[in-house]
């Protein structure tokens, strides 16, 4: 048998769980055992096992994929590792919050709903990629024509999406007199709760109009904002991490020393104290959540584009640069920082200088390919409300309409040195039809614009904006993308 951390000693330096992991029960079931998950709400719950000795257990989840990572999960005991990488120094954690682990392909569809269904289970969590809600990006409502929509509709009792897991656990609750679960997002998707929410009431509602109206008045939808920067594993990541703990974890995740969690208070059975280590009930998120997805969230979409086509395989390598740099802290202070809510005494600009400084950590390889990734769901939470602002402001936006022109140049799918683009994004079938009509010319930029799900009715006919994003395109297509950013 393979040595991992379920069956060998790690190394000493390992920070291990100490409470009495036979104690969990599953309180949690988690939809989406993804890199992020296991670096933020897996780990948070374990510390907060450690503080309080409480049973909140979690069972995770994988309904698309990720067969072999529950198989390994499985292997290990349900334990693995979380590095946290600093500029200097590296701290080694074990995380002891997982009780269990299903997936569709080995225990079919019906064993996750009963599980859902248990009655101890209080919350139902997500990360499961904006893609998942199932929601058109133009109205936030329900996309009636996704394909696994339509599987789900006609049956109900074999879902295939997130949604008609949850309707249909919530269903037998409803059958059977129990207390409902919370159901919690922790995607990165602007108020995540009210999007799962009005995705979930409606498919409820078409599905059974009494279980939409049970639902609605018996279920409650937190907003939560999550915030730490986690690439994707690599095995360069997973050989360092085995090296410094002395045994395989084929699990593991790095991710950087900071984090944050602001959950809106709103549970109807009960919740984890996950404030004693760290994290922040409030009565409204989204103003935290505002903040986090235009400063970030938005300067990390215009590193990922325009730094790729730059040649930076790394955010950090961006940092190297003082112009992308110098734009990146603009964007965040002269684009979005002007067009946020924030309580009394936030530190806006301390908080810009933090995420510059996260950004910069060489020991964080997020690949900029992988947060480009899904742009067309992410440009209009990310720049959208901002570029609006700015627009009926009449105030300048050039940084987020050269991030726009970059995202437009990527997903024509050639570099500047004529290598392919490897898009991943749910219309690249539309950026390609538009790319062979158009080829890489400033013509593309109507086409792309004319996409009503990234850029609304408004956007297309504003001149000024039109203007702006054709001028920051042809930038970039004559003299590059590190060119362009320079003019900034």
């Amino acid at each position: 048998m393979t040595k991992n951390i379920a069956n060998t000693e790690v190394n000493t330096n390992v920070i291990l769980p100490s409470f009495d992991r036979t104690a969990l029960t599953t309180r949690i079931v988690h939809l989406g055992f993804g890199a992020f998950h296991r670096a933020h709400q897996a780990l948070y719950t374990s510390e907060m096992l450690e503080k309080t000795g409480s049973d909140w257990g979690i069972c995770e989840i994988n309904l698309f994929g990720g067969e072999e990572l529950i198989t390994q999960l499985r292997e290990q005991d349900h334990l693995y590792t979380v590095a946290e990488k600093g500029a200097i120094e590296t701290t080694l954690k074990i995380v002891g919050s997982i009780k269990e682990s299903l997936h569709p392909t080995f225990d079919g569809a019906e064993a996750i709903i009963e599980k859902m269904a248990e009655p101890q289970v209080a919350i139902v969590s997500m990360t499961i990629t904006e893609k998942g809600y199932c929601a058109d990006p133009a109205t936030g409502m329900l996309d009636k024509s996704n394909a696994l929509v339509i599987a789900d509709l006609n049956n109900p009792t074999q879902p295939k999406s997130a949604l008609g897991y949850i309707v249909q656990a919530l269903k037998l609750r409803r059958d059977r007199g129990i207390t409902p679960f919370t159901v919690m997002s922790c995607d990165n998707v602007q108020e995540n709760g009210h999007v799962a929410k009005a995705t979930i009431l409606e498919f409820a509602t078409l599905l059974d109009a009494e279980l939409g109206a049970w639902i609605k008045d018996n279920v409650t939808f937190p907003c939560t904002m999550v915030d730490r920067i986690v690439p994707a594993a690599t095995p360069e990541t997973l050989d360092e991490i085995t090296k410094l703990i002395g045994v395989e974890d084929a699990c593991a995740i790095a991710c950087e020393p900071f984090r944050q969690w602001v959950i809106e208070d709103n549970f109807v059975n009960g919740r984890p104290d996950w404030d004693l280590i760290g994290a922040e009930f409030v009565a409204d998120v989204v103003p935290f959540e505002e903040m986090k997805l235009r400063m970030l969230n938005g300067s990390h979409s215009f590193l990922a584009y325009l730094g790729y086509l730059g040649g930076y395989a790394h955010i950090s390598d961006t940092m190297t640069n003082e112009s992308y740099r110098k734009a990146a802290f603009d964007m965040m202070m002269k684009a979005q920082a002007p067009t946020l809510n924030m309580p009394e005494g936030t530190d806006l600009e301390g908080y810009a200088n933090l995420l510059i400084n996260r950004f910069t950590n060489p020991s964080l390889k997020h690949q900029t390919w992988q947060i480009a990734m899904d742009g067309s769901q992410k440009i209009p939470q990310r720049m959208g409300a901002s570029l609006r602002f700015h627009l009926d402001a009449g105030s300048d936006y050039k940084w987020l309409a050269m991030g726009i022109a970059g995202w437009m140049r990527y997903v024509s799918a050639t570099d500047e040195k004529g290598n392919e683009i490897d898009v991943r994004d749910p219309m690249v079938e539309q950026f390609k039809a538009i790319y062979q009509a158009h080829g890489v010319t400033v013509s593309a930029v109507k086409a792309l614009l004319n996409i009503e799900a990234i850029f609304g009715t408004d956007l297309k006919d504003n001149e000024s904006f039109v203007t702006e994003v054709t001028k920051a395109y042809q930038l970039i297509i004559t003299q590059g993308a590190r060119a362009a950013v320079a003019t900034l």
